[in-house]
């Protein structure tokens, strides 16, 4: 149940990570946002503190008014809680990074370029995590990576076909959790011509992703802490570090646009809320993920996300799918089955002659014996 809980969120991680471009912060109705992008994280962060609190406290509650011994485990040690401040700089640069790159790239390279924190995770779990993937599954993230990237490629350019028409007809559609305004720095004319700057950050954004995503679920089983007070350490923390990065955006400015809690929700629409509430919700699933899974169920739950975006694409837009994303479908769940699945499941072993072996030597020794 709980894979499948985190499969339904994680649907939405396409939508946040398409959010528009920008050349600044603030920017005109023509190529960027109307609203002060580094407020999203903060906003989010907000709100999954808020979430975290509350079951804490309810948590606490229940534990210390039941008569079982189970109670909610909570180390206040500095040393055990100075260890969450990595993960929340790390989610703070990547947030950034992610908007940065929008800024050189369109958005369709973007989330092609995203499926590289695919292999990344995969080997920072290797490398930092000590976990021993056998070469099938090796074999089974790379087809992972190939099928998302098949699939993508057109349901993407279909999706952006179909919110140019929104937003033409002028329809204030709530379906789509993305803004686009352009192609930034990037031609529109195709998919891979961007500036070199573009793919840098893209690649650096995957590797952030997987290093927060890997550093994450190591604190996360480091002990049998609550989920909930681990949360509210690393949003706490998260939270500091992105006022921080807006008080730094007044200086930079020169407070040009006032501070930055006066103008903390300009420009903001429905589409902006639900962003932060896809981007908090989320959020919440992928850290009760890592404590009771681990990242590479979380990498297959987010690729096949994809199944639900056809077929709501299917039932919502008369979207007719194409060979390419049937194709790319397929792949990912080979790509599953393979990964997850027995090992003498996948692979026909050759029969073995123990039983011959035996009437062998049993042969040979009643032949000595008659001798």
């Amino acid at each position: 149940m709980g894979k499948s809980l985190v499969l339904c969120g994680t649907t939405s991680q396409y939508s946040y990570q398409l959010p528009g471009n920008s050349n600044n912060s603030f920017s005109s109705d023509e190529g960027g946002y109307k609203y002060d992008y580094a407020t999203v994280p903060f906003l989010a962060e907000v709100l999954k503190l808020i979430i975290s609190s509350l079951f804490l406290w309810r948590e606490t509650k229940t534990s210390s008014s039941s008569s079982s011994s189970a109670t909610a485990k909570i180390t206040k040690d500095w040393k055990s809680v100075r260890l969450f401040v990595i993960p929340s700089i790390i989610y703070l640069i990547h947030n950034n990074v992610q908007f940065a790159t929008l800024t050189f790239v369109d958005t369709s390279t973007y989330q092609i370029m995203g499926n590289l924190k695919i292999v990344t995770t995969a080997l920072l779990f290797r490398l930092f995590l000590k976990r021993k993937l056998s070469n099938l599954q090796w074999m089974a993230i790379g087809l992972l990576a190939v099928g998302t990237t098949t699939s993508q490629v057109l349901l993407l350019l279909f999706s952006l076909l179909m919110l140019l028409n929104i937003i033409q007809n002028d329809f204030n559609f709530v379906f789509f959790l993305f803004q686009i305004k352009g192609c930034g720095e990037a031609s529109c004319d195709s998919l891979f011509t961007a500036p070199i700057q573009g793919y840098l950050l893209g690649i650096l954004s995957a590797a952030l992703s997987a290093l927060a995503g890997v550093y994450t679920e190591f604190l996360m089983k480091r002990n049998n802490d609550s989920l909930y007070w681990q949360n509210l350490q690393l949003y706490t923390f998260g939270s500091l570090f992105n006022v921080a990065r807006l008080i730094a955006d007044d200086f930079r400015l020169g407070f040009e646009k006032g501070l930055w809690w006066q103008r903390i929700f300009d420009g903001y629409s429905i589409t902006t809320w639900l962003v932060v509430l896809n981007l908090g919700s989320t959020g919440l699933l992928v850290s009760w993920l890592m404590k009771y899974a681990d990242n590479i169920v979380k990498v297959y739950s987010t690729s096949m996300a994809m199944l639900l975006t056809m077929v709501a694409s299917i039932y919502l837009f008369s979207f007719k799918p194409t060979v390419q994303l049937f194709l790319g479908i397929i792949i990912c769940i080979m790509s599953l089955h393979m990964y997850f699945a027995p090992p003498q499941t996948l692979v026909d072993l050759p029969v073995t002659h123990e039983a011959h072996h035996k009437t062998l030597k049993q042969v040979i020794v009643e032949e000595k014996t008659d001798s």
